[in-house]
């Protein structure tokens, strides 16, 4: 079935409100806030996989979604007090330039019309996602062994560690919206699992996502413009799906500090895999 759908014509550019793009971003921004993974893992396969849309305007109108959805999760976290602003600034010196450069060379090179090559690399970066998040509590038993035996090593590792993995992470989000979240909160319990807790982790990581996904965004809206193809964006997309994702994450995000974010993330984690895989090799219909 899902093959059938993404050979199917692009779904045309919507005309007003549609309510069935609202429910997934009420799904969306619920898991968002309450687990600060999701915004574009779950999305941007949504859109591609379920609702037909062409690849490039599903990454494009699923970062502006991000970054507009988690604004408002970031504020209701921030007044928490759970934002790690030296964790976030330092992941932006590694994102956001990272995401710069590539949004560059998407607008010279990349044709909008021609990536269907993002849905097997969606798809991969989904997979990857996936096992990060089912791997997470082996990864901070490692480091937190790796912190207490030799804690002046590890510190001096961490910042260019942080560094670098917001680039990774710039990077993989601006060529296909994934990865803010999950791959970002994976890299983050590594590097500072006592620093981390699950709440502080949820808020930098949201924090963190805001201007990489604006970034990222305004590359594939250039890349629309220099290819002479239009902007990607589909405005009534994106006001659809935000109508159902602000309320949610200002819920979800204080739900966050009242429950345990690890069983959703596991769940999470289930349907992320199946999707991956999916992605990568459709299912016969």
């Amino acid at each position: 079935m899902i093959d059938l759908i993404l050979a199917s014509d692009p779904v045309a550019p919507l005309t007003g409100i549609d309510l069935s793009y609202s429910l997934a971003g009420l799904v969306t921004g619920l898991v968002v806030g309450i687990t600060g993974v999701g915004g574009g893992a779950v999305m941007t396969p949504i859109l591609i996989l379920l609702m037909g849309v062409a690849p490039a305007t599903a990454v494009a109108t699923d970062l502006w979604f991000a970054a507009t959805t988690k604004l408002f999760g970031a504020t209701i976290h921030g007044v928490g007090g759970n934002i790690d602003w030296q964790v976030v600034r330092r992941l932006w010196s590694g994102s956001i330039p990272v995401a710069i450069i590539t949004a560059i060379l998407v607008a010279i090179n990349a044709k909008p019309e021609k990536v269907s090559w993002l849905t097997s690399a969606i798809g991969v970066v989904v997979l990857v996602t996936a096992l990060g998040m089912f791997l997470a509590p082996i990864l901070i038993k490692g480091a937190r062994a790796n912190r207490v035996d030799d804690p002046s090593r590890f510190h001096k590792f961490q910042t260019p560690a942080t560094v670098v993995s917001g680039g990774v992470v710039g990077g993989l989000v601006a060529l296909t919206s994934v990865g803010a979240g999950a791959l970002g909160s994976v890299a983050m319990t590594a590097i500072y699992p006592f620093r981390m807790t699950p709440h502080r982790l949820v808020a930098t990581d949201i924090a963190h996502a805001i201007p990489l996904a604006v970034v990222a965004g305004t590359g594939y809206i250039v890349t629309g413009l220099a290819t002479g193809v239009g902007i990607v964006v589909d405005p009534w997309m994106l006001a659809s799906m935000l109508l159902g994702s602000i309320p949610m994450i200002i819920l979800g995000s204080f739900l966050a500090r009242k429950v345990k974010p690890r069983g959703i993330q596991i769940a999470l984690a289930c349907v992320l895999l199946f999707v991956g895989i999916s992605a990568i090799f459709p299912l016969a219909g």
